[in-house]
């Protein structure tokens, strides 16, 4: 595998509180060679969702892994499940694509959020489902002006109101911090991702989904009408190949993969339980998901058991003195939101990749002069809900039949590649350093 980032970004996360609570099963190698209709490749959200669907049309589906399924963003994100996936604003999105992509990308939005809230009710899945919706924070005057300006938009992109957040509010609603308002739109929820991802390894080996852990794909061909997939310890014979690697993506399996996505780090901390009268001392007690406004933003969240999640974006690098600086700076940014609890024992500290793309938006669809071949990815941060729904929504591709749920077709389009190839991780210093001059 030829990735861009230093070998630490790839390892196994010392702590991972999600790890704790929801240890990944095993899954067995592939020994030997093997043939099937579909490969998926990467056992994640959006890998297992693809075979799930595939497998309910009596598709015989292998999945592969190139650790052991959910081992990747999978296994490390904030387990919100939520509106997103693009980078690009409502406004952006129908300059580009016209009113009506606009109108069908909120559509999707909302039916991904669905998605994953019917798979857990339908397969009796228990991932630990809290908050209503998720609130947005101000974090200034400025912000708020604009969370205001924006209400009549976000009720006419998503046909409900969101309710708007005074600052005097905030505590009284449990959420006590330094904030100037915020604004709570009711769709979404939180999880643990990790017993979400138990559940859909669970509910693909019951539809028969054949799944292979510690068998990385080493190369991808096409011979005839087959698809030949090589792994350390045998050869996948296929007619169809689908790609669902993300942020964990190799530049070379294949080729065609090569800068066209960009893996961007997140970290997460996780605190010891907080007791009632801790919360109170803060004025945090709701078990709301929560984000700012920042444009590096912060994300977090109380769960169920009292701990306290508190996310942010990553570093542009994965060496030891980079890392250890991550770790004060989300240190002293978790502090600075909430002064109260500096004392708080901090227990499990993480990091994981999401993925952009260079058009701002997800891609779900076939690979140019490769029939057969597939991919999916791109979630810009909100994979729980979009990566879980474009898996769904790929495996109706693969099909060959109409989408079953809202579909915008700038979805499918080919993604463009990034410039400067392997160096593309220079574009994320100049980005950064104007996102954080824009957050003042």
């Amino acid at each position: 595998m030829r990735r861009i980032y230093e070998a630490q970004a790839y390892a196994t996360p010392e702590t991972c509180w999600w790890r704790d609570t929801a240890p990944p099963a095993a899954q067995p190698h592939l020994e030997h060679d093997h043939s099937t209709e579909v490969v998926v490749i990467g056992g994640g959200f959006t890998g297992l969702n693809a075979a799930l669907e595939l497998a309910q049309s009596d598709v015989a589906v292998t999945v592969i892994d190139a650790e052991q399924p959910g081992w990747g963003a999978s296994g490390r994100n904030g387990g919100f499940c939520c509106l997103g996936g693009s980078k690009l604003s409502g406004l952006m999105i129908s300059k580009r694509f016209g009113h009506q992509e606009r109108s069908a990308w909120h559509a999707a939005e909302h039916a991904a959020v669905d998605h994953v809230s019917n798979l857990l009710s339908d397969n009796q899945i228990d991932a630990d489902r809290h908050s209503d919706g998720e609130t947005l924070l101000a974090h200034t005057p400025k912000a708020m002006r604009g969370l205001t300006a924006s209400i009549a938009d976000t009720k006419a992109a998503y046909g409900m109101a969101p309710q708007l957040h005074q600052p005097e509010d905030l505590r009284q609603l449990g959420l006590g911090g330094e904030f100037h308002g915020g604004m709570t739109v009711p769709i979404g929820f939180a999880i643990n991702p990790a017993k979400y991802h138990s559940g859909l390894i669970q509910t693909a080996r019951k539809s028969k989904v054949q799944v292979f852990g510690q068998t990385p794909a080493v190369a991808i061909r096409q011979t005839d009408a087959k698809w030949q997939v090589t792994t350390p310890k045998g050869t996948i014979t296929t007619d169809k190949v689908i790609l669902t690697t993300n942020g964990y993506s190799s530049e070379d399996v294949p080729d065609w993969l090569c800068a066209r996505y960009l893996p961007v780090q997140s970290s997460i901390i996780v605190t010891r339980p907080i007791t009632k009268s801790e919360q109170d001392l803060q004025g945090w007690t709701s078990n709301q998901m929560c984000y700012d406004t920042r444009l590096l933003l912060h994300y977090f969240r109380l769960m169920p058991d009292g701990r306290f999640l508190f996310g942010m974006r990553g570093g542009l690098r994965a060496t030891p003195n980079a890392e250890a600086a991550l770790s004060r700076k989300i240190r002293a940014d978790f502090h600075a939101l909430f002064p109260a609890w500096r004392e708080i024992e901090i227990t499990h500290e993480w990091s994981g990749l999401l993925c952009l793309m260079r058009r701002l938006t997800p891609f779900a669809g076939a690979v140019p002069d490769s029939p057969g071949l597939f991919a999916a990815m791109g979630y810009h941060g909100n994979g729980v809900a979009m990566g879980s729904y474009l898996g769904a929504r790929l495996a109706d591709t693969v099909l060959g039949r109409p989408q079953k749920g809202p579909f915008p077709a700038f979805l499918a389009t080919p993604p463009d590649r990034f410039p400067l190839g392997p160096m593309r991780r220079l574009l994320l210093s100049p980005a950064y350093a104007t996102a954080a001059f824009l957050d003042r």
